[in-house]
This record gives structure tokens, sequence and C-alpha cells, in this order.
């Protein structure tokens, strides 16, 4: 990722880089499809990995290549030379050797903090490949990658197999612009010019080689879904390569080829718009207003930016739980960029974070997965979900507030006929007053410490 620049500003920022309106998406015709698109809904949260040579440098992913990026890239280094700072980059293969890479420990790790799903770089922009693929030798089983001696050298193919064995679904992530093939930067044909994220050469006057770019796309697509096992999300980044744009790698008999072989394949062809779009991808931000279709946040754990920074900034466990709660309340997944570190791990402090959102949803996920959303969506600290005739009404606390009184009044106006603390299973008396529902007794709120966030599910007598 991203099809825009990092910058130092909030990850979260309501209106910028909003992907996909509801009004535009297309609904797919086939059952199966749609079906599994509900499936997908139910997930909720899936951890998003950005891995690859960016991640021994601390920089953002694959961007000092290109001239449009490396200015704003290596402000913190001291290369003064654009130049010089892709050529190093480019040569990063030649180093990258994440000696401690277990792929159980990621598994373990993901399916004890409450993920659901897990989506891996497999290659992205800079076109380095995170598995054995037989279209290029700039990728991680290749003779100049010193982690190609490693019993676990083709991530992808061990990351995937311990994800599935824990229960956990796969998105793979695949950059549709590839800045090392020469058929998309053609050498020859750069005459001097500066390097942009776009193909850099007139297609019209060298179809031949476009020829060549789309063949090898779709045999690097096809070894993934042919060899790799099941892959429920294949994840397109670089919008920017789109028929309307005039790179047309004719996605759509990709798409067929593919379901052929796992159908009910879906597919985020991300800021693109038309039928394979079929996940919506806001970046670094949570749509305004809730959306009744399938859509993923992706959102980064650290705010500084999606593979490992050494200079980090995490969120803390409570804003953690507190977004996941916005954006499900909203009727959208997220997916939490996690950047592994260079040697393989993840980091300490991040596996901490993780794990106090586990343990919160350990208590509370039915809150969270498999429900959809539920008017009035979000009132101040309060957000609403439901699942068949139960509505959660979920009230966030922030570390400034006292829980030893508490006077609340839940802001829901539909009939309700019980309310138990969950967690606790236990009852709450109640009263229906003018401006929704005032809570008269809770035991379970006041045991303990300051919770992030509790959960009442209401059962509810019919919905408007």
């Amino acid at each position: 990722m991203s099809d825009s620049k990092q910058t130092d500003k909030p990850l979260v920022d309501e209106g910028v880089h909003t992907y996909g309106r509801e009004e535009e998406w297309i609904e797919p015709g086939e059952p199966l499809l749609r079906e599994r698109l509900e499936w997908f809904r139910d997930q909720k949260l899936g951890i998003f990995m950005h891995f690859g040579l960016y991640s021994q440098i601390g920089s953002i992913e694959s961007w000092p290549l290109s001239d449009d990026g490396s200015c704003w890239t290596y402000a913190d280094l001291t290369w003064d030379d654009p130049k010089e700072c892709q050529r190093q980059y480019k040569r990063l293969n030649r180093s990258f050797n994440p000696i401690r890479f277990r792929p159980d420990e990621w598994a373990d790790i993901s399916k004890e903090c409450g993920f659901k799903y897990f989506i891996l770089t497999t290659k992205h922009h800079d076109g380095f490949c995170l598995w054995d693929t037989s279209q290029t030798q700039y990728k991680v089983t290749g003779e100049a990658c010193p982690f190609a001696e490693h019993k676990y050298a083709d991530i992808c193919r061990h990351a995937f197999n311990a994800f599935r064995d824990k229960g956990l679904a796969i998105s793979a992530y695949f950059s549709k612009a590839d800045w090392n093939s020469s058929c998309y930067w053609a050498p020859e044909l750069q005459e001097g010019k500066p390097t942009s994220n776009r193909v850099n050469y007139s297609i019209k006057e060298h179809p031949e080689l476009w020829e060549k770019f789309v063949h090898y796309t779709h045999a690097q697509v096809m070894e993934l879904v042919e060899d790799y096992g099941p892959i429920d999300v294949l994840w397109l980044d670089a919008g920017w390569v789109n028929a309307a744009h005039g790179e047309d790698i004719k996605l759509g008999l990709l798409a067929e080829k593919a379901r052929k072989i796992q159908p009910g394949l879906l597919f985020a062809d991300r800021t693109v718009g038309g039928p394979l779009e079929n996940i919506l991808t806001p970046e670094c931000t949570v749509p305004e207003k809730p959306m009744n279709v399938p859509w993923e946040s992706c959102i980064t754990l650290d705010k500084k930016g999606w593979g490992y920074k050494f200079e980090h900034d995490y969120m803390t466990s409570r804003e953690l739980v507190h977004l996941l709660i916005e954006i499900v309340s909203k009727g959208g997944n997220l997916a939490l960029g996690v950047g592994p570190q260079p040697d393989g791990r993840l980091a300490a402090e991040a596996v901490d974070i993780l794990e106090g959102m586990g343990a919160w949803l350990r208590v509370y996920g039915e809150a969270i997965y498999g429900t959809r959303i539920c008017e009035p969506y979000s009132e101040g600290q309060w957000s609403f979900t439901k699942k068949g005739d139960v509505c959660y009404a979920i009230r966030r606390i922030n570390t400034d507030e006292s829980v030893d009184k508490i006077d609340w009044t839940i802001p829901f106006k539909q009939g309700v006929k019980g309310i138990e603390e969950v967690g606790f299973n236990k009852e709450v008396e109640f009263e229906i007053i003018e401006t929704g529902v005032r809570l008269k007794t809770m035991t379970g709120l006041l045991e303990g410490t300051l919770p992030i966030a509790v959960v009442f599910r209401m059962h509810v007598q019919a919905y408007i």
C-alpha cells in the first residue's frame, strides 16, 4: 500500500483517502460471491502485514523508487541524492534476511488477539516477491537473497499455511504495478525522464511490451491461486493500473481464470470501482456515515505507517478497541496494519497492545463478530450493532472518566424487552424515558479496573 503518499498527519482522518462510495458499489450477480461477501462482513477484524525490503530500513513501502516520493520518504535520512537512494533501495534484496521469522508465532498471536483473517503483501510496488515465483529472480527465494536458504524462505506459503491451520482466512495483497519489471519500467525507454508510479512508455507505441507485462501479471497471480492453497480475497493495490487510465491488464479475464480454480474468490480491486471492487477499502480513514455494503478500513497500529518503523507511535489498546467499535458500528471491518520487524518477529510492544484488544474481544466479541449495522449507529460515547433480535449497546469509556457513580441513558428508542450486561450475564433494571433507555442497576462495570468499553445486550421487540 498505498495509492497515496504518507505524511506526518494523523492516519485516521475522516474524509481523506476515502475510496469507494456505497452508491457506486456493484453487487455481484453470482450467488456464491454474494454468499462469500456476507461471510466477509461477519469477520470484522483482519491483520494486515506489510513485509518486504522496506522493513529493513523502516522506510515507506516502495515509494523511494519513485521520484514522486523519494524526497519526502527520506527526509529523516542523510542521503542527498534521490537516485542513489533508489539504487540502494533496489539492492535491498541482497540483505533481506528475517532469520527469526516463525509463521506459527505470527498465526498464534493473531488468533489469540481476535483476528479472523490475514492480509499479506505478496508483492508491493517495488516488485520484490515473497513467494517462489517462476517469473522473476527478484524474490525471497532468489539466489541474491540470503533468506533463500532459510527453511521458511517461501514466506507466503508458510505464512498462509500457518494461518489456515489456526482457522484464519487468507487475503493476498498483490500490487498490479511492478517497478522492477522491465515490461513496466522499461530501462531502455526511460531516456533520463523522472520516474513516476505509472508505466514509463507509451502503450500505444509499444503494445508488445505491454502484452508481456499483462502475461507476467496473470502468470504471477495464477501461481498464487493455483499453488498456494485456498485464498479468500485477492487484494489488488496500485489502482492507477486500470483500463480507464490506459493500463489495461485484462483483469476481467484474470478473474475468470482465477475463479475457475477457486470459485467464490473475492476481488478487492481497490480505488477502481466496477464489478471487481467487491470490497471497498477506505485507507487510513473511517467513513463519516455507515455503509451497508462490504468494506474494510485499512488503518495502521503504528501511526507512522504500514511497515515497521524504528521510531514508532503505536495506538493504545483503548484507542484500538474504540476504533474497532466505530468501524463495526458503521458496518465495516478493520484491516489493522502491523509491520513485522526486520528479523521477522512482531514487535513485543505491538503484541502487548494487540493482546489488550484480544482480552476485550474474548469478553465482548459477540457484539462485534457477525453483526450488522443498527440504528442509531452511534451517538456520543454509544455505538450499536445487531444480530438477530438482539441489539448491542456499546459504551466506550475514556481514561478521564469515572465509573464510581453512573447514570447512563442508552440513546435507543426501539422497543426493549430486556437488558443484560455482556460478560456478566446479569439482568439490568431499566426504564424507558423520552431520551432512550435509562439504566437503573449495574454490577459488573464497577468491578476491577477502568474498562475499555462495556456492552449491553438488548432484546428488542422490532426494528424500525
